[in-house]
């Protein structure tokens, strides 16, 4: 089960109000980065049969079947500080991160 902190779950909320036709926060793994996966995300307009869905209120992050397994336990969060803001997945699964966390081994 991903969780979604109450930060991310409004920003996604507000940034949601501004896209047209949108359902959820697409999140997703794929090969690549300097340690084997890196973390995607996306705005979606239309789910698939295999996607796996995480809802808190009217919020949804929508997952597909190869990625669910990669984030099980992970919690997507939106930080704000000086170096920046975005939304960042802390994943418990990945043994090691890069340093700018958007690549991770498992």
């Amino acid at each position: 089960m991903v969780t979604i902190s109450a930060v991310a779950e409004q920003k996604i909320r507000e940034l949601m109000a501004e896209e047209k036709d949108v359902v959820g926060l697409r999140v997703y793994v794929r090969g690549g980065g300097c340690h084997g996966y890196q973390y995607g995300m996306a705005f979606e307009s239309k789910m698939g049969e295999d996607d796996t869905v995480v809802e808190k209120g009217d919020v949804k992050v929508i997952m597909d079947s190869q990625s669910a397994p990669l984030l099980q336990g992970a919690e997507v969060d939106y930080v704000d500080s000086v170096q920046g803001s975005g939304f960042s997945i802390k994943n418990p699964q990945a043994k090691t991160t890069c340093g700018c966390g958007s690549s991770f081994s498992a």
